[in-house]
């Protein structure tokens, strides 16, 4: 099946009703508790090594609790707000509703296959749109599982397309009520401007170098800690995972010396496949490299290396000094604009320079990545870490058309400005505008 043979296929139904909303959150809530043995077995399978609890936890769990959310939360939603009416139109009513754009277009990576396939889709369904996901053809037996799972909703809910860059290309040059798509900067691009030409609303969900700054206020060991727990999650094949740290007023030995003191064990998940790996090697030349006994990498290099400039987006974290708070926030603010920059031992005046002098979809401090986990809160970049926000009532609203409805009572003051106007209509004008100002 063609993207375009797909999208035609759910062009012809109506949107979602509220029940078949829910029936279709519970059918996926059911369907993944019971597939969850298959879906670690496929994720392996497709990576050669990868952790069993990062399929469960990632992949499995964190959309199970997003689509009871959204389940718990929809009726809520998805009610008509009452709007203001300026007095003048009175008895005029207005208020807004949530509607479903259509058919929503889902392009999907290799990182997190399941998740990020997922998660926009129960947000997408639960604003009562149906879907096409286009899953990565680098994880092959996790793509043909989804869409075993996704035909569990009926194929007038939910299509999958299966192919290569060319069957994406062709997917992102379709004319969807709306697409998503989760990936790298340079490729966001690229679908951004297939995109243009239908005007189709986007949600780029890209990456962006997430920078923890290590402030002269924090606990070392345990700062060190908490950046290679996030960033060993899938490998350090995460968006949101750290991927260079600012060192101020701490030295670069004793946070080698603190990293390798966390003793976080063997990895349990590889690099994708050798194209990551050879991108990877060719990134890092001539960087100094530290490995960690968990099978993280600590990377230094000097000024204009260009690991400094590209996301890594690997089990690799970037080393740098800063002298002070203004140079670390100064690094920040002259890349890329990142999903989120993590803090520790930040006080709050330090907090604050760095929220005013930098862009970035979140700002989190004492920890990274869980974030990403906050099912209610917006989920989203800015700049090269892209645009739209997923999670919760902000996912919902992001699928969903706000619609005004106005009904017009037989009678309002605004009428007396009808044609033919009068002159009492014109003084009347003139005098709402106010008086002139005095010279």
């Amino acid at each position: 099946m063609t993207p375009l043979e797909a999208l035609a296929a759910l062009r012809v139904h109506a949107p979602l009703t509220i029940a078949e909303r829910r029936a279709a959150l519970t059918k996926l809530i059911t369907t993944l508790r019971a597939r969850a043995p298959e879906m670690v077995a496929a994720a392996a399978a497709d990576y050669g090594r990868r952790s069993e609890m990062d399929t469960l936890l990632a992949d499995t769990l964190l959309v199970i609790d997003a689509a009871a959310h959204a389940r718990r939360w929809l009726r809520w939603w998805a009610r008509w707000r009452w709007q203001m009416v300026p007095y003048p139109f009175w008895p005029a009513r207005a208020w807004a509703e949530p509607v479903a754009k259509g058919v929503v277009g889902i392009m999907a990576p290799w990182n997190y296959p399941f998740q990020l396939a997922l998660l926009p889709a129960v947000e997408a369904l639960a604003a009562g749109n149906r879907i096409v996901v286009k899953p990565s053809e680098f994880t092959p037996r996790c793509a043909a599982l989804l869409a075993e799972i996704l035909a569990t909703l009926g194929d007038d809910v939910a299509r999958v397309v299966q192919g290569d860059a060319k069957v994406a290309a062709d997917f992102a040059a379709q004319p969807w009520d709306h697409m998503v798509f989760t990936g790298g900067t340079d490729t966001g691009k690229r679908v951004a401007a297939a995109a243009a030409p239908n005007l189709t609303p986007l949600t780029l969900e890209l990456g962006g170098k997430c920078h923890a700054i290590v402030a002269p206020g924090a606990d070392l060991a345990r700062a060190a800690r908490d950046i290679l727990v996030a960033k060993t999650i899938n490998a350090g094949q995460t968006c949101v995972a750290p991927d260079t740290v600012l060192l101020v007023g701490h030295s670069v030995e004793a946070f080698i010396a603190a990293a390798r003191a966390a003793r976080l064990g063997p990895g349990e998940t590889d690099v994708v496949n050798d194209a990551q790996r050879e991108r990877l090697v060719k990134l890092t030349e001539g960087a100094t490299l530290t490995a960690l006994p968990g099978g993280t990498a600590l990377a230094e290099a000097p000024d204009g290396h260009p690991m400094h400039a590209s996301e890594i987006f690997g089990p690799v974290l970037g080393l740098r000094l800063c002298a002070t708070m203004q140079d670390a926030t100064r690094i920040v603010a002259t890349g890329d604009a990142p999903l989120a920059i993590y803090l520790f031992g930040a006080t709050r005046e330090e907090e604050s320079l760095v929220a005013a002098f930098t862009r970035s979809g979140a700002i989190v401090t004492e920890r990274a990545v869980e974030y990403a986990a906050f099912h209610a809160v917006p989920f989203g970049g800015v700049g090269a870490s892209g645009y739209g926000r997923r999670g919760g009532r902000a996912g919902f609203m992001e699928f969903s058309n706000l619609r005004l409805r106005v009904r017009h009572g037989r009678w309002s003051l605004s009428r007396m400005f009808d044609a033919p106007r009068t002159a009492k209509a014109l003084r009347m004008a003139r005098r709402l505008i106010g008086p002139r100002p005095k010279a």
